[in-house]
């Protein structure tokens, strides 16, 4: 169930990317201010849902994980609806205005995957949700760009009834996962604020490492995914079918990597192994888009640069999660996958500006340069940090439980 829960949530999200432009062009004078409005709307989206996962985490912690998971697919429903009836700009901002603010989903199914999984194969099994995630982001354009061919609202309709789905299912087939007596005894208000839940994350000597490679893995690869498909017209000339053909590369080497080959890596060379060897191949395919944005402009590389990068994100964030959840108690799971949810929304509401600002206003190439440091200081951060490593403790059982 948490299987077709994860697919429909990723997408169900995925479904309108591919029309978002032409749905909100109806309602502007002018086109001139069409990619003003669109990313108007997604940063609005991104702002509302970075203040409220750290509470609805909490949420999830104190009540359980099943009605967070309700809430988020009926308030994603009514989003969804009311930015497809649409009628004006300010009924679509209303529309992300409502689906950012009950968007709880992904981390109440993070925190029930802990709740059900043994530490040492939390890495393991938060891999095969991110591969799960991936087949759906995948999916939900495809879908949406079959759908609008048929009525541009339609994918729109079609994601509010997927959510609709979701909340339904979760009602009636989802077995609660976190029992009572691990439950938060009570919500502290004052924990509830986004920087109040990042305060107290960062003051953890165990989370504070994994939390900063987060953020500096989190931002390059920001960078990337906002800027990539103008980095690939301007210096290779590309247009939007082999951009689109590449973008499904990364969803299929997404899927291997967290699907499949984190099992294989995992036992062998342990979760601090494979978040270091992530974030090097990240930084190798940041300095082999930085070459193609200033020296090379070769298709080739351009190709292993965004292939190299997509791989080790997916290894080093998919292994970071299951670090990171290991490092706080059955009553906080929900506490940390909010926190890291805020984080993430954080993270797309600055990087896209920063890279714009970057690359029209420094060099094409100042986004990615910039990412490649931060990644070699994403990998000395890690490679330096304490943390709880199950699978290592496991592979010697000699080891103590902190490295």
């Amino acid at each position: 169930m948490l299987i077709v829960i994860t697919m429909l949530t990723t997408a169900g999200m995925t479904v309108v990317l591919p029309i978002l432009p032409f749905v909100v062009l109806r309602y502007v004078t002018e086109q001139s201010s069409l990619a003003v409005w669109v990313g108007v709307l997604e940063t609005v989206n991104a702002l509302c849902a970075f203040l409220v996962a750290p509470i609805l985490g909490r949420v999830s912690d104190r009540y359980g994980r099943r009605p967070v998971i309700i809430i988020a697919g009926f308030g994603a429903a009514l989003g969804y609806l009311l930015f497809g009836i649409g009628g004006s700009i300010g009924m679509l901002l209303l529309g992300r205005i409502v689906q950012g603010l009950t968007a709880g989903d992904l981390p109440a199914l993070f925190a029930y995957l802990a709740d059900i999984t043994p530490p040492e194969k939390r890495a393991r099994r938060f891999g095969i949700l991110g591969a799960l995630s991936g087949i759906g982001t995948m999916v939900g354009p495809a879908l949406g760009g079959l759908l609008a061919a048929i009525d541009i609202d339609l994918p729109v309709f079609v994601t509010a009834a997927i959510a609709a789905v979701i909340a339904v299912l979760s009602i009636f087939l989802l077995p609660e996962s976190l029992a009572p007596e691990k439950r938060t005894a009570r919500l502290q208000l004052t924990a509830l604020h986004p920087f109040a839940a990042f305060r107290d994350a960062f003051r953890r000597p165990q989370l504070r490492a994994l939390l900063t490679g987060f953020v500096l893995v989190g931002i390059p690869f920001g960078f990337f995914v906002n800027n990539f498909s103008v980095l690939a017209l301007d210096s290779i000339g590309w247009g939007a079918t082999p951009i689109g053909l590449l973008t499904a590369a990364v969803g299929i080497v997404d899927i291997v990597i967290q699907g499949l080959l984190l099992g294989v890596l995992l036992p062998r060379i342990g979760e601090r192994g494979v978040i270091v060897s992530g974030i090097v191949a990240q930084a190798a395919g940041l300095l082999g888009l930085a070459l193609v944005a200033s020296l090379f402009g070769e298709p080739w590389l351009f190709i292993v640069g965004t292939l190299a990068l997509a791989a080790g994100q997916g290894a080093a964030t998919a292994t970071m999660d299951g670090v990171m959840s290991n490092q706080v108690g059955d009553d906080e799971q929900g506490w940390l996958a909010g926190t890291a949810q805020s984080l993430s929304s954080a993270i797309g509401i600055v990087a896209p500006l920063l890279a714009g600002a970057l690359y029209a206003g420094v060099a094409h190439a100042a986004p990615y340069w910039l990412g490649l440091a931060m990644m070699v200081v994403a990998a000395v951060v890690v490679a330096r940090a304490r943390f709880a490593t199950p699978t290592a403790a496991n592979r010697e059982p000699t080891a103590t439980t902190a490295t």
